[in-house]
């Protein structure tokens, strides 16, 4: 499931809106060692691009 939230993620990315509800949605389906790796993975992906809806959307997991 992790790898599917990626790809989804990778491909809405374009759209600042649609990714903070797909990773909100993604947050809320995955279990807490999975958030914690996506969390990096984003952070390592989208920090100059999402910063703000990444600190928004994983200040609450």
């Amino acid at each position: 499931m992790l790898e599917y939230v990626k790809t989804i993620l990778t491909k809405v990315s374009f759209d600042p809106k649609l990714f903070e509800k797909e990773l909100r949605k993604a947050i809320k389906t995955l279990i807490a060692d999975e958030v914690r790796e996506l969390k990096n993975w984003c952070y390592a992906q989208f920090h100059d691009q999402h910063e703000k809806v990444l600190q928004r959307c994983f200040v609450m997991s």
